[in-house]
C-alpha cells in the first residue's frame, strides 16, 4: 500500500544585514525552533556568501529533526527584488550588481527559496504575528542598518510595482541638492531619517559649537543620543526632533498619496521612543492632508527586533510554490 506525502511543517527564514546574518528554523505554528547568525562581511564575494549560508543551514537543520520536514527557504535582504529573486545594485551590502541570490540558494540547497527586500519581508511579519494582523490596507515603514525602506498593503496583499520597487520611500527626494545619499542621488529621505542620518545631524549640530556630552563620544548611535535626550542634553534632543519632523513629513506625503488605515513604523530608530515620536506625530498631521488628519493610525511594531525579520521570511516561504531535488 502507497503511503502518503508527507507534509512538510517547517520553513527556514533568513534576515540579512549589513553587518549580521540571522536563519532560524520555525514551524507551521511561527515557534521559532533554533536560530543562529553569523558575520555577513566575513563573506565578501558572493558564491563564498551563498555556500556558507547553505551549509549553515544545513547544519542547523540536521541538528533540529533533520531536512525531511522543511518545505522552503525564505530571505530577507535589502534591495532584494521578489519578483526576480535577485539582489539589486544594494547600496549598503559588500555585493554589487545585480545578484541571483534565490537560485543560488536554490542550487545549493534543493529547496524553493523565495527572496524579497527587507520592508517587503517586515511588513509579511507584521501581517502574519504582528501590528498589521487583521488590517487590509496599510504601510510598514522600516528604519535600520542605514537606510529607509517600506511596503504597501493593498486589499491584503503587498502591492510590489511593475518592477517589484514599489515602496522606496527612503529615496524619495526630501531637500534639493540634500544630503549625499548611496543610491547616487542627494536629498532623499532616509539621508535625515535613519540612523546614519541622525548621525549626521549631531555632527552638523555640533559643528556649530554648542555644548553637549555627545562631543566626547567616539561612537554616536540611536542609543546613546536617547540615553542622553533622556539626560537633558539639548543636541541629543534637538537632533532627533530634527529627524522627527522630517520623518513626519515623509510618512505625511506618504499618506496623502496612499490614505492607508495605518503606518507600521519599525526598526533601530524606534528605540528613541518619545523624543522621535512626538515630533514625527506633530509634523506628521502639520503636513498630511487635511481630509485624513487624524485618520491614519502611526504604530510601532509589537514584535521583538531580533525576531520580526526571521518570522517574515518565514512567512515569505509558505508562499512560494514548493520545490524540491529530492522528491
Amino acid at each position: 500500500m502507497e503511503s502518503l506525502d508527507q507534509i512538510k511543517t517547517r520553513v527556514v527564514g533568513v534576515d540579512i544585514r549589513e553587518v549580521k546574518t540571522t536563519y532560524a528554523l520555525v514551524d507551521i505554528r511561527g515557534e521559532i525552533i533554533a536560530t543562529d547568525y553569523f558575520n555577513t562581511m566575513d563573506y565578501p564575494e558572493i558564491s563564498d556568501y551563498a555556500s556558507a549560508l547553505s551549509e549553515k543551514i544545513l547544519v542547523l537543520v540536521e541538528e533540529n529533526g533533520g531536512y525531511e520536514k522543511v518545505r522552503s527557504v525564505g530571505i530577507s535582504a535589502p534591495s532584494a527584488n521578489f519578483l526576480t529573486g535577485c539582489i539589486e545594485n544594494a547600496a549598503n551590502m559588500p555585493w554589487k550588481g545585480v545578484v541571483p541570490l534565490a537560485a543560488m540558494l536554490r542550487d545549493r540547497l534543493g529547496l524553493a527559496v523565495a527572496l524579497a527586500n527587507d520592508a517587503h519581508v517586515t511588513a509579511l511579519g507584521e501581517k502574519a504575528f504582528g501590528s498589521a494582523h487583521g488590517l487590509k490596507d496599510f504601510v510598514v515603514v522600516s528604519i535600520s542598518h542605514g537606510g529607509l525602506g517600506s511596503c504597501i498593503f493593498m486589499d491584503g496583499k503587498p502591492h510590489l510595482g511593475v518592477n517589484g520597487f514599489a515602496g522606496e520611500v527612503g529615496h524619495s527626494c526630501v531637500e534639493v541638492d540634500g544630503r549625499q545619499c548611496g543610491c547616487g542621488r542627494r536629498g532623499c529621505l532616509e539621508t535625515y531619517c535613519s540612523d546614519k542620518g541622525l548621525v549626521k545631524t549631531v555632527e552638523e549640530l555640533l559643528a556649530e559649537g554648542a555644548p553637549s556630552a555627545l562631543r566626547d563620544l567616539k561612537d554616536i548611535s540611536v542609543q546613546t543620543v536617547t540615553y542622553y535626550c533622556d539626560q537633558g542634553d539639548q543636541i541629543a534632543i534637538e537632533a532627533i526632533r530634527r529627524v522627527g519632523f522630517m520623518l513626519g513629513i515623509g510618512l505625511a506625503n506618504y499618506a496623502s498619496v496612499l490614505n492607508p488605515e495605518a503606518i507600521i513604523l519599525t526598526g533601530d530608530m524606534m528605540q528613541a521612543g518619545k523624543w522621535l515620536l512626538k515630533p514625527m506625530r506633530k509634523s506628521f498631521e502639520e503636513h498630511v492632508f487635511h481630509n485624513i488628519q487624524g485618520e491614519t493610525r502611526l504604530l510601532v511594531s509589537i514584535l521583538k527586533e531580533g525576531e520580526r525579520d526571521v518570522l517574515g521570511a518565514s512567512a515569505l516561504a509558505w508562499d512560494v510554490k514548493e520545490y524540491s531535488l529530492f522528491k
